[in-house]
């Protein structure tokens, strides 16, 4: 924990007491329940803190306006909770929206939730197609996050039409980005987004890289994406 402590001054990011004992509670709740349901391949204390706690929290430094501000952020495809879990923690004033197609996930990150006293946190079961179709969710959010494993231009459907204009989608891609961001160009466009910015840099310890896309919702997007179920990853957008 003191390493982790010290890891994140250089994102500017200072706990109390009762955080750091939430992120502790968080670790035993997830090697717990990993022995019972397929949550991460990585167990390991201090590979958790860094490659899942510590780069959750990375998307600072892309939206600073999280250290500060009450913003409204959905985590698209959370699975065990990264990176909405560990935002909510370090920025409890954030209001935060999880969003999995597995409910035993949901149950999980539900117990997490209470354990920690995270306070109010939106649970929604399934697709992320269907739910962006709903007025209350559709270009709702400041800020959609995902770590999950898509390419960029399916990403992008599933998760541009989450964000309100001014807004930002972020997603956590992994170092040498740049073919994937290319080939998602048309469809970031074509959803109602631009990027902006990508920001690449390394993990403490320097053996695992990371890029942050950030690509700005300019304009609200067309109500026929996203497309149906299934079809973003089947058939993503060229």
């Amino acid at each position: 924990m003191d390493q982790f402590e010290n890891e994140l001054k250089e994102l500017r990011i200072v706990l109390s007491d009762v955080q750091k004992q939430q992120f502790e509670e968080y670790y035993k709740l997830l090697v717990e329940w990993n022995e019972v349901m397929n949550l991460t391949a990585i167990t390991d204390y201090k590979d958790v803190m860094k490659k899942h706690f510590f780069d959750s929290l990375t998307v600072v430094r892309a939206y600073p306006e999280i250290l500060t501000e009450a913003v409204s952020v959905i985590d698209i495809g959370t699975g065990a909770g990264f990176p909405g879990i560990p935002l909510k923690i370090a920025f409890p004033q954030i209001r935060l929206t999880l969003l999995d197609s597995l409910q035993k996930r949901l149950k999980f990150l539900q117990e997490v939730s209470d354990k920690l006293e995270l306070g109010e946190i939106q649970m929604l079961h399934g697709r992320a197609e269907d739910y962006a179709k709903q007025p209350e969710f559709r270009e709702h959010f400041d800020l959609c996050v995902s770590r999950a494993v898509a390419n960029l231009s399916t990403l992008s459907e599933l998760c541009l039409p989450y964000v309100k204009e001014n807004g930002k989608f972020i997603p956590y891609k992994a170092e040498k980005a740049e073919a994937e961001i290319e080939a998602a160009q048309k469809a970031v466009d074509l959803l109602g987004g631009e990027i902006s910015d990508k920001i690449e840099f390394q993990l403490p310890g320097g053996d695992m890289g990371r890029t942050l896309v950030v690509i700005d919702k300019i304009k609200k997007t067309p109500k026929k994406y996203p497309r149906k179920a299934g079809t973003p990853a089947k058939m993503p957008i060229v």
